[in-house]
């Protein structure tokens, strides 16, 4: 599992993260809000430990930010704060978790499992998926747009479904590359492109309305509405 921690004090964060990576999770550790933004922007984690008082950027604003780009990453938030307001303003803000200080490393560890667990069951429970016209099969691995089938190798299909999957929002190659293929991405390939580009001659090219939008130094978005 790849997990994000947001902690401004440094003893918390060092502890958080050495213990974590014991247990041999691949951790990425930042005590600024802002910075933290940026990678849940650029990478897939499958959980983010965040205190609330963050330099740079608040995590009730930068959980709010996520949760308005179609960013579903599972937060934990850990914090002193421990006035049930608090942790109900977490909650409606869209946070899955909440963790006050002082706590229990292996009540951390059982939370973040948890949180990362349901999150992956949600996905893996859905029979299907629609994003406009485009409907997806996820049992048969199958698509259809305005009814016509898709024949979709299965990287082309896993970018697709990235893309529905986090519809109207914009992903980074990077973020693509590491979900699809699961590798480190090397910024001198061009196979994001070259899949994009083959996913256009099928999925938009026969039909008026594009779904597929590149963001010009950023990414690519799959859009339902079209220009």
């Amino acid at each position: 599992m790849r997990i994000l921690i947001a902690e401004d004090e440094a003893k918390t964060r060092r502890y958080v993260a050495q213990g974590l990576r014991e247990l041999r999770f691949a951790v990425e550790a930042v005590e600024d809000g802002q910075v933290a933004l940026g990678l849940l922007r650029e990478h897939a984690f499958d959980a983010a430990v965040l205190d609330v008082m963050l330099p740079g950027l608040d995590g009730w604003t930068l959980i709010k930010t996520l949760r308005a780009e179609n960013n579903r990453t599972p937060i934990l938030f850990l914090t002193a704060r421990d006035h049930v307001e608090d942790r109900v303003r977490g909650f409606e803000l869209g946070a899955n978790d909440y963790l006050v200080k002082p706590f229990a490393f292996a009540e951390l560890v059982a939370r973040v499992r948890n949180i990362a667990r349901q999150a992956a069951e949600s996905v893996a429970g859905e029979s299907s998926l629609r994003v406009g016209d485009l409907v997806f099969d996820l049992l048969r691995h199958r698509v259809e747009r305005a009814g016509q089938l898709l024949q979709l190798t299965p990287k082309e299909y896993a970018l697709l479904l990235l893309l529905a999957r986090h519809q109207g929002r914009v992903l980074s190659r990077t973020l693509i590359a590491e979900s699809v293929w699961g590798v480190c991405f090397d910024t001198q390939t061009n196979v994001v492109d070259v899949v994009v580009r083959r996913l256009r001659a099928k999925v938009d090219a026969p039909y008026p309305s594009p779904m597929l939008h590149t963001v010009l130094g950023v990414g690519y978005m799959l859009d339902a509405h079209g220009d």
